[in-house]
C-alpha cells in the first residue's frame, strides 16, 4: 500500500508542475486577491474537479480510452488546440495596472465557472488523469493498493493547488510592477506553448505508427 500511495504521489507530482492554464488561474488569482481566503472556493473547485477526474479513471474510464485509440487521438488534437488558444489569452491578457476589469473583482460565480473549465474542459488534463494516471492504476489489482494510489495522487492536487494560492500573493508583493507580471504571463504562455508542441509531435508518431 505504502508503495502504491508513493507511486501515485511522484507521478501526480510529475505531472502537475508545469503551468497550465489551471495552475496559471490559481497563481494569478493568489496574487490579485485581496485576502487570501478569498481564493479558496477556486483552489477548492480545482482541487475537486480533480479528484473527480482522478476517481473516473481509477474506477475504469481510461480503460475505454485506451481502448479506442481514435478518442484518444481527438482528445491529444483537442488538448493541443486548446493549450495554443490558453497559451494566446495568457500571453495577451492584461496586468493589474492595465485592465479596466481586475479579475480580483469577478463574482465568486465566474471564478468558479472560469476554474471549472480549466479544470475539466481542458483535453490535456484529461489526457493526463485518465490516461496516465489511470494506465498507473491498472498495475494494482488490488483494491487496496488502487485506492492507496488514489490517495497519494489526490493529496498532490489539494496540497498543490493551496501552495499555488499562497505562492500568488509572494509573487505579487515582489512584482508589483505591470512589466513584471507581463514577462510572468508571457512566460507561462511559452510554456503552455512548449506542452502543445510535445503533445503534437505525440499526435504525429501516433497517427504514422497506425498508417505503419
Amino acid at each position: 500500500m505504502l508503495a502504491a500511495f508513493a507511486h501515485g504521489f511522484l507521478l501526480a507530482f510529475a505531472l502537475i508542475l508545469p503551468l497550465g492554464p489551471q495552475n496559471t488561474f490559481i497563481l494569478t488569482q493568489g496574487a490579485a486577491q485581496p485576502r487570501w481566503r478569498a481564493v479558496l472556493p477556486i483552489v477548492v473547485t480545482a482541487a475537486l474537479s480533480d479528484t473527480t477526474l482522478i476517481v473516473a479513471a481509477i474506477a475504469g474510464v481510461s480503460l475505454v480510452i485506451l481502448a479506442i485509440p481514435v478518442l484518444r487521438t481527438i482528445l491529444s488534437i483537442a488538448g493541443v488546440l486548446f493549450l495554443l488558444y490558453m497559451g494566446y489569452k495568457t500571453w495577451t491578457a492584461p496586468v493589474h495596472g492595465e485592465q479596466t476589469e481586475d479579475v480580483a473583482n469577478w463574482s465568486l460565480g465566474r471564478k468558479v465557472r472560469y476554474s471549472l473549465s480549466v479544470s475539466l474542459l481542458n483535453p490535456h488534463a484529461i489526457m493526463d488523469t485518465v490516461v496516465v494516471i489511470g494506465g498507473g492504476a491498472a498495475l494494482y489489482t488490488a483494491a487496496a493498493d488502487r485506492w492507496s494510489y488514489a490517495l497519494g495522487v489526490t493529496l498532490v492536487s489539494w496540497v498543490w493547488f493551496l501552495g499555488l494560492s499562497l505562492a500568488g500573493r509572494i509573487v505579487y508583493r515582489i512584482a508589483k510592477g505591470p512589466a513584471v507580471q507581463r514577462w510572468l504571463n508571457r512566460g507561462s504562455a511559452v510554456l503552455m506553448w512548449a506542452v502543445a508542441g510535445r503533445y503534437a509531435l505525440q499526435v504525429g508518431k501516433s497517427v504514422m505508427s497506425q498508417r505503419v
